[in-house]
């Protein structure tokens, strides 16, 4: 929808009247990476304080906590609920988030990678990222976006050799630890946040696409990433996020089985109590102020809906 018409719609109140009657529903929202400027990928930090003063101004923010138990317990939530969530667990979600959130006293969830953590690896979607930019755009048809969509296809153990072929085809030597815009919060920096009233759930150990990987795997992903949490902040992990939002009937039994009371998944929407708490929809953050009013009101999950029903 172009930006003159959502601006108009936003004037006249269209959006106000959605978020109105959707306000027994409860928001989640989904960010990545921050910036201190403009960039493409980035959520810049005036549009983070710009969104959370928005949220504070039209919603009552709760923690996920809140979310588990009135899923889980029916516990009452207040009206028009809000959830702040930040996926991985990069370094800018302490150097830049933390201190806006902090600003607004929100609560948020941030969804950490044990291994990225530990600084035993890199986030994977981040090293064809890193092949682009050393080859200075002289290699024709190469783009690490699409090839990472469609690394996001391939069985785990083939996804990893595919980026070694393409690192070795390009002559790019991927270094041990990421470069710095590419590195995690350190386990101090989320202590410190968790400290504060961050919730800190759990996004596996090395962030694999869960459907393609074994039971073993599997297991192993959702059990030693809730172990490695809890040893470090000293309290229950209950909350799990789906890497990239992919999940079946098969992993999200075992992330039931393995302990984990709430989970989040990428489909956008909103929330109800007859939402099933393994599977929360989320709305992704929006780089302007007038589509992330569109899209947390649930004008565009309406708008989804019209274009799924038959003609």
């Amino acid at each position: 929808m172009k930006p003159a018409l959502l601006r108009v719609m936003r004037a006249s109140g269209v959006f106000a009247t959605f978020r109105r009657a959707n306000r027994h529903r409860f928001l989640i929202v989904t960010y990545h990476r921050f910036s201190r400027r403009p960039s493409p990928r980035f959520t810049h930090a005036a549009a983070f304080a710009e969104q959370l003063q928005y949220l504070r101004s039209c919603y009552n923010i709760v923690s996920l906590s809140a979310i588990e138990q009135h899923l889980t317990q029916g516990q009452a939530l207040p009206p028009a609920a809000a959830v702040i969530t930040i996926d991985d667990g990069y370094h800018d979600a302490y150097d830049i988030a933390f201190p806006i959130l902090r600003r607004y006293s929100a609560p948020a969830t941030l969804f950490a990678a044990t291994d990225f953590i530990d600084r035993k690896d890199w986030l994977w979607t981040d090293k064809l990222r890193y092949v682009e930019s050393k080859t200075n755009n002289c290699r024709d048809g190469f783009d690490a976006l699409a090839l990472n969509e469609s690394l996001k296809r391939d069985s785990d153990e083939d996804k990893h050799k595919r980026i070694a072929d393409i690192c070795s085809a390009m002559g790019v030597t991927l270094p041990p630890e990421p470069p710095e815009d590419c590195r995690a919060a350190t386990w101090d920096q989320i202590r410190e946040m968790a400290a504060a009233g961050v919730d800190i759930g759990s996004h596996t150990v090395t962030h694999p696409i869960l459907p393609h990987v074994g039971d073993e795997q599997l297991a192993r992903e959702l059990t030693e990433s809730r172990a490695r949490l809890e040893r470090e902040l000293g309290r229950a992990v209950t909350s799990f996020c789906y890497p990239n939002g992919d999940y079946d009937a098969r992993v999200r039994n075992a992330v039931a089985h393995a302990g984990y009371r709430i989970a989040v998944i990428t489909e956008h929407g909103l929330n109800d109590r007859h939402n099933d708490p393994l599977a929360l929809r989320r709305v992704n953050a929006e780089h302007d102020l007038t589509h992330f009013i569109q899209n947390s009101s649930g004008f565009e999950a309406f708008k989804m809906s019209l274009r799924r029903r038959p003609a």
